[in-house]
């Protein structure tokens, strides 16, 4: 699994680093940015939940 943070999306809210700190961090930049590429298996339930709550939908996976 791969995910990607959309930065023309993305509020800078921080749900998904809340959600899954493992995988998202807030950067300088004021968004989030995806840490680990691949995502983990043992970490993809958080993501898929991170990409449901986030109110912008600026978080997709492959």
């Amino acid at each position: 699994m791969k995910a990607t943070v959309d930065e023309d999306l993305c509020i800078g809210c921080e749900l998904c680093v809340d959600t899954c700190p493992q995988i998202f961090e807030m950067q300088d930049d004021g968004f989030s940015h995806v840490m680990v590429e691949p995502i983990p298996p043992e970490q993809e339930d958080c993501v898929v939940e991170a990409v449901e709550i986030c109110p912008v939908t600026a978080i997709s996976v492959e």
